[in-house]
């Protein structure tokens, strides 16, 4: 079992930057593979990006690509999403997602452990 808390959302201009970080509880987190989705009001939830368990291997949407990364930091459990050149389209809930053993591209399709999510909000 897993637990997963979100933080570091916000609201900032279009063009800034933030940090989310998702903190997972459990001592087999290095296990995990972790995914961020999002979600704007009245649109379907989307895979924003996805790491291994390991952290060697990452997967981005087109959207995103260029502008954000994910990391992880498994001696201190927690997995990042840095977010540089927000656009007002990247507003919305994100959340992140964990699977035991699953690849970077099946994360897309999300995980078996959710977090309750963080708002980003940008200005134009």
């Amino acid at each position: 079992q897993v637990q997963l808390v979100e933080s570091g959302g916000g609201l900032v201009q279009a063009g800034g930057s933030l940090r989310l970080s998702c903190s997972a509880s459990g001592r087999t987190f290095s296990m995990y593979a972790v995914a961020w989705f999002r979600q704007a009001p009245g649109k379907e939830r989307e895979f924003v990006a996805a790491i291994s368990a390991s952290g060697g291997t990452t997967n981005y949407a087109d959207s995103v690509k260029g502008r954000f990364t994910i990391s992880r930091d498994n001696a201190k459990n927690t997995v990042y999403l840095q977010m540089n050149s927000l656009k007002p389209d990247d507003t919305g809930a994100y959340y992140c997602a964990a699977a035991l053993f699953r690849t970077v591209q099946a994360m897309e399709k999300g995980g078996d452990y959710w977090g309750q999510g963080t708002q980003v909000i940008v200005s134009s």
